[in-house]
């Protein structure tokens, strides 16, 4: 029985939070969050979902060092589900408290940081810091290594994913199913891929491509950040061709790829001012976040979230396809982003917490056995369907 905390109160933290008591074996579990309201409702809500006794909420500013340290303190785990830019704080505080860390990540150079932080520190070897926990990154990463154990080198793999509504609306046939920033964050910059074993550096919203997924019907891929992580670099010269696509619905790309090309993805500031005026900064990448965060919120609508990895052998004619598909339930009103991403997370903390992964400096593709992951998404209600394609 394990003693968990989990840090920020959103929609993945409280997600993550619900899965770690039904499925991780939590003795005790504290949630936090600088914000009261927020910490006040995901706590009445976990309670009434769970009726579980030892949850306790913790008003907490993850920005003092003070604080923090005192939170992590007790705890054997900590998920970290606050923004990015909180990452390398958490990570040295919980190495001095001597407690394993996961986060749901999204960057990359922050997720070699974290790992440098982790080398270099007396506590490191002892524990786990596994960033990137969440879907892409996070489950995708496991599943490349559950596809290397079955087929060994591979001549290439594919993954499709994408966050969508179930019924889409304009003006982008999208709805916001995590934060703007990270959107953005997404669609803009270079994709780390492997050509011919070998790392390379793409430009997102490029190699546009078409699919067809059993149940959605047609839907448009095209490059963009983050999703492989740390991937590339732990599987170069096992796998030649590597890539990641974000999945969307037909019409998304051009639309946006609009945006893209006027600026408003940019994050230096503009001056708005005509000849004779007081300056008037504006930072497009700003402007575009809080106009999509408005026009794109749609609480009423459920989603679905879904996730294809193709993987051919490299010595032999076999090609596996993984496919997982979910949707809003119903019952929780937990979304599909929160399933897959958030229980994923808590799926890779409760192995860590049952002595399943063991310690030191290893991404996660390379730490967590992906067959015992696979078998807890299953217990969560989120089965990787796996079958082999014909030649």
């Amino acid at each position: 029985m394990t003693h968990y905390l989990v840090l920020g109160a959103g929609m993945q933290g409280t997600a993550a939070a619900y899965d770690l008591i039904q499925h991780g074996g939590a003795r005790e579990l504290t949630l936090a969050d600088a914000d009261p309201r927020r910490l006040r409702a995901a706590g009445e809500r976990l309670a009434a979902l769970t009726g579980f006794g030892a949850l306790r909420t913790l008003r907490l500013d993850a920005a003092d060092g003070q604080a923090l340290a005192a939170a992590l303190a007790p705890a054997d785990v900590c998920l970290s589900a606050l923004p990015y830019r909180f990452a390398l704080d958490v990570t040295r505080a919980a190495l001095d408290a001597r407690t394993h860390l996961l986060d749901l990540g999204g960057n990359t150079e922050l997720a070699l940081q974290q790992a440098a932080l982790q080398a270099a520190h007396k506590n490191g070897a002892e524990l786990s810091v596994l960033p990137d926990c969440g879907l892409m990154p996070g489950l995708g990463n496991l599943l490349v290594a559950h596809a290397l154990g079955e087929l060994g080198d591979l001549a290439s793999c594919r993954l499709r994913c994408g966050g969508l509504p179930q019924r889409p609306r304009p003006p982008l046939d999208y709805q916001l199913v995590f934060s703007a920033e990270g959107l953005i964050n997404e669609y803009f910059g270079r994709a780390e891929v492997l050509r011919g074993g070998r790392l390379e550096a793409v430009p997102t919203f490029t190699e546009l491509e078409t699919l067809e997924v059993e149940g959605l019907g047609r839907l448009e891929a095209f490059i963009t950040s983050g999703g492989l992580s740390t991937v590339p670099r732990s599987f170069a010269g096992r796998i030649q061709d590597l890539d990641y696509k974000t999945a969307r619905y037909p019409g998304h790309f051009e639309k946006f790829k609009l945006l893209l090309d006027l600026g408003l993805l940019d994050d230096q500031p503009i001056d708005l001012a005509r000849p004779g005026e007081r300056p008037d900064p504006c930072v497009p990448r700003r402007l575009l976040a809080a106009l999509l965060a408005r026009k794109l919120d749609f609480p009423d609508s459920p989603d679905l979230a879904f996730l294809r990895l193709t993987a051919r052998a490299a010595a032999s004619p076999r090609t596996l396809e993984y496919e997982l598909l979910d949707r809003q339930d119903p019952r929780t009103g937990f979304t599909a982003m929160e399933r897959t991403t958030a229980f994923s997370a808590a799926a890779c903390a409760a192995l860590v917490a049952r002595g399943a992964v063991p310690p030191g400096v290893r991404p996660l593709e390379l730490a967590v056995d992906p067959r015992q992951f696979l078998a807890a998404l299953a217990e969560r209600g989120l089965p990787v369907r796996i079958r082999e394609l014909r030649a």
